[in-house]
């Protein structure tokens, strides 16, 4: 537990430094990609074990709106002329996938919804910076429209 913990106290920090300064474009999107990513890849890994009807639903939504909020940021990249690479999980995220691999049944589906509530918070606050203060039209619409989509996830999520 002190490791789940310390995962997702990291996590839950690493944010705090977007809310300092403006992220560049290309740092913005990579962020978020990254963030999409891991949503996608824990909530298919959960998917395909759980058999809790929430935890299942919450996943298929994860899927479903995360592969929507990433064609919108490479469309808003493309349109902002922002190069960028394909999405790559960060070292913690990988470790945070890794742990919830370890994990079988309900222990698992808790893990997952742990992880849920820390991943969230971090994105909404990448996502409400860069809204404010980025420095890209067509990526600060971008993030200004994933917000509300951010805080419905998290809604969800203090509902389980």
């Amino acid at each position: 537990m002190k490791i789940i913990h310390g995962a997702l106290c990291a996590l839950a920090f690493a944010a705090a430094p977007v809310v300092a300064q403006v992220m560049p474009p290309v740092d913005y999107v990579k962020t978020a990609g990254a963030s999409d990513l891991y949503e996608i890849q824990s909530s298919k890994l959960v998917l395909a074990t759980s058999q809790d009807p929430k935890v299942r639903s919450f996943a298929e939504m994860m899927i479903d709106h995360h592969s929507r909020s990433t064609a919108d940021l490479k469309a808003a990249a493309a349109k902002a002329k922002v190069k960028i690479a394909p999405p790559m999980l960060t070292s913690l995220q990988n470790e945070l996938i890794a742990q919830l691999q370890a994990e079988r049944g309900p222990a698992r589906d808790a893990r997952y919804i742990a992880e849920q509530k820390a991943a969230h918070g971090q994105a909404l606050n990448v996502h409400e910076a860069y809204a404010a203060e980025g420095t890209s039209p067509p990526l600060k619409a971008a993030a200004a429209k994933i917000v509300p989509v951010v805080e419905h996830h998290i809604h969800q999520l203090m509902a389980m």
